[in-house]
């Protein structure tokens, strides 16, 4: 069965975006931009919130742009190929390989743990991925901390009062001194 993941950047004090609502903070280096290009290939769908759709959709064309180094325009490549699934009740017309959810997310992601194919079901966007894990549906959070305090904004961890049991997989410092976590949801 194919697991859920729930991978972002996120400050040292909890928020992947700042409380100016700002992700300037998180521009990766070309170390830290490979293990997110790893991850998305490791991927086999994407579920996004309409924040985060809105926000990737540079992604579609980013190949376009003649003075980008190839790490970014392979990951333009993988991400544009990768099925996307899309919550929005304000969106219609969807650009690329995405479609809307057809139903919640708990069904979505049933439908979706089952049908063949490989990859993770990655979970992107604060309340997406809140609503996941309050379902307890989250099989692995992967993080990117930055050496930064951002003081307030969106939390990475949604604030609920479930315990959740975790047991690190992997653990790198990056020479830019961002720190990848992985965890697996012990069940």
């Amino acid at each position: 069965m194919r697991r859920v993941t729930y991978s972002m950047a996120v400050s040292l004090d909890g928020y992947i975006v700042g409380p100016d609502g700002g992700v300037g903070w998180t521009a990766p280096d070309e170390e830290v931009f490979r293990l997110a290009t790893d991850e998305v290939r490791g991927t086999g769908v994407h579920l996004l919130g309409r924040k985060l759709y809105e926000t990737m959709l540079y992604w579609e064309t980013a190949e376009q742009n003649p003075s980008l180094g190839f790490s970014t325009v392979e990951f333009a490549a993988i991400w544009r190929a990768l099925p996307k699934v899309v919550f929005s009740t304000t969106l219609s017309g969807l650009q690329g390989n995405a479609r809307l959810a057809s139903g919640g997310l708990a069904e979505e992601i049933e439908r979706l743990r089952v049908q063949p194919g490989n990859g993770d079901i990655a979970i992107g966007g604060a309340a997406l991925a809140a609503e996941a894990a309050d379902l307890g549906l989250i099989d692995e959070y992967r993080a990117r901390v930055y050496p930064v305090l951002l003081g307030g904004g969106i939390p990475y961890f949604p604030r609920h009062e479930l315990r959740v049991d975790l047991e690190l997989v992997e653990t790198r410092t990056m020479s830019s001194n961002v720190v990848y976590l992985r965890y697996r949801v012990l069940r």
